[in-house]
């Protein structure tokens, strides 16, 4: 009797191997990619039309994907705005699962040109609104106009969310200059681009870039430590790249050991984003 325990004992082991292993094949793993540290990737999503945002919170979800929101009220297929009253609960479901949020700028705004001062004066600069009442006109802004115009989104989303926006912004189009960087980042925002393959093509033609080409060449170039560039609705692609691509991707990335974090981990605005609003706050316990 004495053998046979100790036979079960230490098949134990074994059988919890295999168990484990049942559970990683089950989710495309392998037990080496297990134990292997992750290779980490940031996915960050711009609004848009808002009509597939729905569906690619729930793809998110499903795969427990975090990712950085970067938001502008821009116009959408149904409703008064993405930071409209429409869409309010639809960004606190964010917050409530766990996401980052930064702000896109409020009206979409376009940086068009540095416009020139004389010695001593500060910067201005021409930008054009892609939407709310200014749409398609050129403004003059000064510094203090641009930040006013961050604050604006960032303030926003705080109210809808009731979670503090990361430190960070992302200008329409990634249109800069050195001198509009350096007036963000004198009022508190650090500007956030993407990698060259981390623009995943969502904007593209998709008579010329179909979805299936634009999955590949991501699965193929993405590589550890990249920032990715989606949007919640494109209005000019044809065959839209979300979700049809999103969970592809997910799983794809998944499989060959990358993992999602979101900007508030990533080595290069980490210390920007603790010594602006402070460490992250604790996981509540479960």
């Amino acid at each position: 009797m004495a053998s046979g325990r100790s036979t079960i004992r230490r098949g134990r082991p074994a059988l919890a191997a295999a168990l484990l292993a049942a559970a990683l094949a089950a989710v495309g793993m392998h037990p080496a990619q297990a134990a292997a540290p992750c290779k980490p990737v940031y996915l960050t999503l711009d609004t848009g039309h808002m009509a597939v945002a729905p569906m690619m919170a729930e793809v998110l979800n499903k795969h427990q994907v975090k990712v950085t929101f970067f938001a502008a009220n821009e116009r959408t297929q149904t409703g008064d705005g993405s930071l409209g009253a429409q869409w309010a609960p639809w960004w606190k479901a964010r917050a409530a699962e766990g996401h980052e949020f930064a702000s896109h700028t409020w009206d979409h705004v376009y940086w068009r040109g540095d416009l020139p001062v004389a010695g001593g004066e500060p910067p201005r600069f021409k930008m054009r609104p892609s939407a709310g009442p200014s749409e398609g006109k050129d403004l003059t802004w000064t510094a203090a106009q641009y930040c006013e115009e961050i604050g604006k989104s960032a303030k926003r989303l705080e109210a809808i969310t009731g979670k503090k926006t990361l430190p960070l912004f992302r200008a329409p189009g990634g249109k800069t200059s050195p001198a509009l960087l350096a007036a963000a980042k004198s009022c508190g925002y650090e500007h956030v681009g993407w990698s060259p393959a981390g623009f995943l093509g969502d904007e593209l033609a998709s008579e010329k870039y179909p979805n299936d080409f634009l999955l590949k060449k991501a699965l193929r170039d993405l590589r550890s430590g990249d920032i990715l560039l989606a949007h919640l609705g494109i209005w000019s692609r044809k065959d839209p790249w979300a979700p049809k691509v999103l969970e592809p991707l997910i799983t794809g990335l998944q499989s060959r050991g990358f993992c999602f974090k979101t900007l508030r981990e990533h080595p290069q605005y980490k210390d920007w984003i603790e010594a602006q609003s402070g460490p992250a706050p604790a996981k509540p316990a479960k």
